[in-house]
């Protein structure tokens, strides 16, 4: 069980570092890092490190389709992690 609490904080500080360091590259107008892999990282459980990314660093926020990608991983995580909370804490 710590491993993957372990895994799960070196994923939302990759995923939040990845936000800060694509944000940089925009405003340097350098090759920037593709979305796909901004919503890999928080689809492998990176959501918080992704949302806390957008919001330090003001980068995604408007943008479309990616917000609603993002909240769908979001809501996904949130389901499949109360489906797992009842099948191991309720039955």
């Amino acid at each position: 069980m710590t491993w993957v609490l372990a895994a799960l904080a070196v994923l939302n500080l990759a995923a939040f570092a990845a936000f800060g360091i694509d944000k940089a590259r925009a405003r340097d107008r350098r090759r920037r890092i593709p979305e796909a892999r901004l919503l890999q990282l928080a689809l492998l459980g990176g959501s918080p490190g992704a949302y806390a990314g957008r919001r330090v660093f003001r980068h995604k926020t408007r943008k479309q389709p990616f917000v609603a990608q993002l909240h769908t991983i979001a809501v996904l995580q949130l389901v499949a992690a109360g489906v797992a909370g009842y099948f191991v804490f309720l039955r």
